[in-house]
């Protein structure tokens, strides 16, 4: 049976649901989405795996070629919860809009392993001094539960990989950490005609954002990459809870925050600081104060500029490397040896977005980029492209 074509194979990822969401009503199996990849990639000779990583959560490593070494291209088989009556086309159907297609998944990041697999079927009949393997995950969106098993294994993967989140086709080497945190407050109840009667957690909670506000600016003065747009690590007190009526000292109360780590800023340290400032406002106020990760942090990441893959990419794309705000995978892939940079055809200002979208005309240019990169990865020996 032949392969679909390029815009079947779009057209089929996107028609198959695979949302993650931490609330249990959104949340989906990729499994439609790992089966198709696996037929296809199986009728192209891969050897594929699937690795179960939670119920109906999976992995797909496919790979071509065997050795150390090689290339990996990967991405996220998940997309993020979607309004369907915010979107003027049917969100998980492709349609062609002007200069685009669009549908859920186009940019962020299904289409990216539709093009992986456009760029490696002219050079399937050559042969591969060194693999090139295809890298699905689960979860990124949500808990990156899919990257984390990886890491967790310690498989080697790959001498270099390439994770097509939406770029703009530019190469970026570093992005900030993203920590998800929760502090709960519990206080006394009480009426609020006499404040003896109770302990609020409303008014620590003030205190608690007033010290979150100061470890900011503490680390906004410390901490600075002009390489990002925004220079400096940020800190958004999200959203808070608390409270039942206005003739009740608030008895409960829970904020989530979002802190966003320059590379070089460790996770752990910085939550110490945070617990270093809460002890004290729990005695003053006499309250529980408790405080946790709502997930595991995504580290901080930065491939290092002169990296084999950074000057490559620079040179076949025409852009220097860059540095982006948001989260990838890409932290965990260089803890299995990779060099690894973010590459890929969408842009970021679209995804996550109603109309989420491929620009039709960075098709061919992406394509071109992936398969140079396969071959000078896979079609090369390792030892020809260190003596260039």
């Amino acid at each position: 049976m032949p392969l679909p074509s390029l815009r079947e194979q779009f057209a089929a990822l996107i028609a198959a649901p695979s949302v993650s969401c931490t609330q249990p009503n959104w949340d989906q199996s990729n499994a439609p989405v790992i089966e198709l990849l696996a037929a296809w990639l199986g009728d192209l000779g891969f050897t594929c795996e699937t690795q179960q990583i939670a119920p109906g959560k999976f992995n797909l490593l496919a790979s071509y070629g065997s050795g150390p070494g090689g290339l990996v291209l990967a991405g996220h088989s998940d997309t993020v919860p979607f309004d369907a009556a915010l979107w003027q086309t049917d969100p998980l159907k492709l349609s062609e809009v002007g200069d685009r297609w669009v549908g859920l998944g186009s940019c962020d990041m299904k289409g990216f392993f539709v093009l992986a697999i456009e760029a490696v079927r002219p050079l399937l009949d050559q042969p591969f001094q060194q693999p090139l393997l295809i890298l699905a995950t689960c979860d990124e969106e949500s808990s990156m539960a899919g990257a984390r098993a990886l890491a967790a294994a310690g498989r080697p993967l790959g001498r270099a990989a390439v994770i097509g989140e939406p770029t703009g086709l530019k190469p970026i080497r570093l992005h900030k950490g993203v920590m998800m945190e929760r502090i709960d407050i519990l206080g006394q109840s009480g009426h609020s005609s006499n404040p003896a009667l109770g302990r609020s957690a409303l008014e620590a909670m003030q205190d608690v954002m007033g010290e979150l506000r100061g470890l900011r600016a503490q680390w906004q003065r410390e901490f600075n990459n002009p390489q990002f747009s925004v220079p400096e690590p940020t800190l958004n007190l999200g959203c808070i809870h608390g409270g039942d009526n206005p003739n009740r000292i608030c008895g409960q109360c829970a904020l989530e925050f979002d802190l966003r780590p320059l590379p070089g800023m460790d996770p752990e340290q910085l939550r110490e600081a945070i617990r270093g400032k809460l002890l004290p406002l729990a005695l003053k106020h006499q309250v529980r104060i408790d405080y946790g990760p709502l997930f595991p942090a995504v580290p901080p990441f930065e491939q290092k500029a002169d990296a084999e893959l950074v000057r490559l990419a620079e040179r076949l794309t025409g852009h220097s490397a860059q540095a982006v705000a948001f989260g990838t995978e890409a932290p965990y892939l260089q803890q299995l040896g990779c060099e690894t940079l973010v590459l890929g055809p969408g842009d970021i200002d679209c995804a996550h977005q109603p109309g989420e979208h491929l620009e039709l005309a960075r098709i061919e240019p992406t394509v071109a980029i992936l398969r140079q990169m396969i071959q000078h990865y896979c079609l090369t020996r390792s030892e020809d492209v260190q003596r260039r």
